[in-house]
């Protein structure tokens, strides 16, 4: 029977230990805002079943892109803080990173867990993601998209409708809650069919695959691997790796200088009462922080640094001053402006 306009399906709805009720099908997607995520939704809205979007924050992504598409998609988005959870898996990921510091396997894992205990507050019937088999080598191989499930503990309930019919049948098809045949079969990193079923769904605004995890850009995994490198790492201090040129002093304090007025803002607005700022006296300049204790050698080389950047970086002497926030404690000194090399400052 054709489905007319308005007219919802039907279904029992599971959760992970089996039947909990019955009601109209719904299904729960993970949104990212990149294309797949958004045809994966196209697909099974085309079966007549109401579908609702689920994004997540984090220190290394935001739902902006997903808030757009679900827009575009007419579909309501919930949205979950992970930052905490997410943070102490980067630190320690079970099967490890890809290219970068991107941990895929085990950030699907936790996004699916999250997803399978909010599916019961919304009473979905079960769950949708965009991945593609074969598109990316380290979570989308046909052994990952099995272990995402297994350990997600949504084993049969896990649908991937772009690539459905190429892999085993699940308890969501096999009950009927969704026709199998109308299911896609896309396989691989070629991206051509899914323009063309972006072109056939009307589907414009989208992000690129993967575009919007810092994880798995090569300069912020490098700042990344350092202060994993250093104990206690928190999301405060993950946000100040997106801020400003970052070093490591000769002793292993952080100096991060800001590049422009805006950057200055940030670093003030995330600053801890145990953080030190440095400003060039007499001059436009950068706001500089230092987190650690300041010993003398830092002092000089978080001032040389500050100078560097400044509007004074020609003169052979400025005078920088430097305020503790903890107590107010305000000094200065009179540094040459120097760079990282002369410096003997490993720059981040």
């Amino acid at each position: 029977m054709k489905l007319s306009t308005g007219q919802a399906k039907r279904a029992v709805i599971f959760d992970n230990a089996g039947v909990v009720g019955v009601g109209d099908i719904k299904a729960l997607a993970l949104l990212s805002g990149g294309l797949d995520s958004a045809l994966a939704v196209k697909v099974i809205q085309e079966q007549g079943i109401e579908v609702v979007g689920l994004s997540f924050i984090s220190p290394f992504f935001d739902p902006q892109g997903a808030r757009k598409m679900a827009e575009e998609l007419g579909v309501g988005l919930h949205i979950i803080d992970i930052s905490d959870e997410h943070l102490e898996m980067v630190k320690s990921p079970k099967y490890g990173y890809g290219k970068n510091i991107n941990p895929c396997l085990d950030c699907h894992i936790l996004m699916l867990k999250e997803a399978g205990k909010f599916a019961k507050v919304v009473e979905a019937s079960f769950i949708i993601t965009g991945e593609v088999l074969g598109q990316r080598p380290m979570s989308q191989r046909r052994d990952a998209l099995g272990i995402v499930e297994r350990d997600s503990g949504l084993r049969g309930l896990l649908l991937r409708p772009l690539s459905a019919k190429l892999l085993p049948i699940t308890e969501v098809e096999g009950k009927g809650l969704v026709d199998r045949e109308k299911l896609l079969a896309l396989s691989g990193r070629g991206r051509r069919p899914q323009i063309e079923l972006a072109g056939k769904y009307g589907v414009k605004e989208y992000s690129t695959p993967a575009g919007g995890c810092l994880l798995t850009d090569p300069g912020f995994a490098r700042r990344m691997r350092d202060l994993l490198g250093q104990a206690g790492a928190s999301p405060n201090d993950v946000e100040l790796l997106k801020v400003g040129r970052h070093f490591r002093s000769s002793s292993g304090a952080k100096i991060i200088v800001g590049r422009d007025r805006g950057e200055n803002e940030r670093l003030r607005r995330l600053a801890r009462r145990d953080d030190i700022f440095f400003s060039i006296v007499g001059h436009k300049g950068p706001l500089t922080l230092v987190r650690a204790e300041l010993d003398s050698q830092t002092r000089r080389e978080a001032a040389s640094l500050c100078a560097r950047y400044s509007d004074g970086r020609g003169l052979e002497q400025v005078k920088v001053r430097y305020r503790r926030l903890s107590n107010g404690e305000v000094g200065s000194l009179v540094v040459a402006p120097a760079g990282p090399v002369e410096l003997g400052v490993t720059q981040i």
